[in-house]
């Protein structure tokens, strides 16, 4: 089974593109995360209340998976390895696009698993659910006295905080790479991470298209 997925695989790494199951994680989780981090601050400037608590529970809804996801991409990349592409040259660059890899790892892990405590150290707020269906248990804090419990909380905030902090300087680090690596480098990163396009041309070689004419030139030649 194992070998049949990697042999799959292959099909689309030697091409250096990832494959559609590694392409699907990547952008999957990609929009999760630009929710949440939107949803969390429109949550930040409610009033207390029931729409706040409601809008909790879709924050919840949303994190857990984008722990499940980050757990079964790690696999994947384990099991599956990725292609090689013209960012993995040796050099300053790759060993800050390692560097940036794992510490996106780290939030993805560390912002589900510190909003599920902090959900969990507060009062009994209402059924967790994961992806708004599945119910979720509660990290067992309820048998601890309420100082560390409130402890807890304060620790699971920070940590929470800093970790949308770091997210928001990976992010446009990421996307920026990205695009220098197409536009400037003329490298094939970012297109090994798009959805397949039959006619694609690769940034690195010569058009392969005639430009369209304008239309005023066509009728002209015709008539």
């Amino acid at each position: 089974m194992l070998e049949s997925l990697r042999a799959w695989a292959r099909t689309h790494t030697d091409q250096n593109r990832y494959s559609p199951v590694g392409i699907a994680f990547h952008w999957v989780m990609a929009a999760l995360i630009l929710f949440q981090i939107g949803w969390g601050y429109y949550t930040d400037f409610l009033m207390p209340g029931g729409d706040k608590l409601h809008a909790y529970q879709v924050h919840s809804a949303a994190g857990l998976p984008v722990l499940i996801l980050t757990l079964f991409r790690g696999g994947w990349r384990i099991m599956i390895p990725g292609p090689v592409n013209d960012a993995d040259a040796p050099g300053w660059q790759s060993s800050v696009a390692r560097a940036t890899h794992v510490l996106f790892y780290v939030c993805f892990i560390a912002l589900p698993l510190s909003g599920w405590v902090m959900w969990s150290a507060l009062a009994e707020p209402g059924p967790l659910l994961l992806g708004g269906v599945l119910p979720w248990p509660q990290v067992p804090l309820e048998s601890l006295d309420i100082e560390v419990r409130f402890a807890i909380l304060g620790l699971a905030e920070r940590t929470h905080h800093w970790m949308i902090i770091l997210l928001l300087l990976l992010i446009p680090a990421h996307v920026g790479a990205a695009l220098k690596h197409h536009f400037w480098d003329r490298h094939d990163v970012l297109r090994g991470m798009l959805p397949e396009i039959s006619d694609w041309e690769d940034p690195r070689a010569e058009p392969q298209h005639r430009p369209r004419e304008p239309r005023f030139q066509q009728e002209t030649e015709a008539g």
